[in-house]
């Protein structure tokens, strides 16, 4: 079977993510992981122009939301598996591969689709019962927007975050409706974002936006 055409585009962002390997915990504490990838998220924002709008680190895997106005995704991620696995095998002691695969991506050209998959992002640590609200996580990058405490690296906001704050966080912190949060999972298992019909129904369901 002939692989499905990757799909590269400097305009829109991407999400993307990776899991480690065998789906096993990170070998040394989380807050050490997340310096580890401050460091070369901070680094890529640079050497490749990588503009990162958001990113959350789980015990087991990532999320990131990232456009490439160079077209240079591939690098980009590329160096910073590379770096970030180099980095965690040498402090843990690890021989084995620290991520189980290579990254996915999945290109976002719609601004609903967008502001909904940043929410998918933040509310992760949620999800699982590691915080309460996603502003109370530490290991994500919107602390740092919100000036909770101090931005590692580069992060473009969310227009609604600086300019409806209080509106936008109780939206990101809004539970999602079980037939949401299955429709966000399929889309971002796709090259490019795309919601799916329902087998029920035939029709394409219904993504909430944001609507202070």
């Amino acid at each position: 079977m002939p692989k499905k055409k990757i799909i590269r585009n400097s305009d829109f962002p991407y999400h993307i993510s990776a899991r480690s390997n065998n789906r096993e915990w990170f070998s040394i504490p989380i807050s050490e992981v997340w310096k580890i990838f401050a460091d070369y998220l901070y680094f890529i924002s640079f050497a490749y122009r990588v503009e990162i709008h958001a990113f959350v680190l789980m015990s087991n895997h990532y999320h990131l939301l990232a456009r490439t106005p160079e077209g240079n995704l591939d690098q980009a991620m590329l160096y910073l598996q590379r770096e970030t696995s180099r980095w965690l095998a040498r402090e843990s002691g690890r021989i084995n591969h620290v991520f189980g695969g290579p990254y996915h991506s999945s290109l976002i050209q719609d601004i609903n689709h967008y502001n909904n998959v940043y929410k998918y992002i933040l509310r992760n640590p949620i999800g699982v019962g590691l915080a309460n609200k996603v502003e109370e996580y530490p290991y994500s990058s919107l602390r740092g927007l919100l000036g909770c405490e101090k931005l590692l690296f580069p992060t473009v906001g969310n227009l609604e975050l600086f300019t409806k704050t209080e509106e936008f966080l109780s939206w990101l912190n809004l539970e999602y409706q079980e037939e949401e949060r299955e429709v966000i999972q399929k889309g971002i298992r796709r090259k490019s974002f795309e919601l799916s019909r329902s087998r029920k129904t035939g029709k394409l369901p219904h993504l909430a936006g944001f609507s202070p």
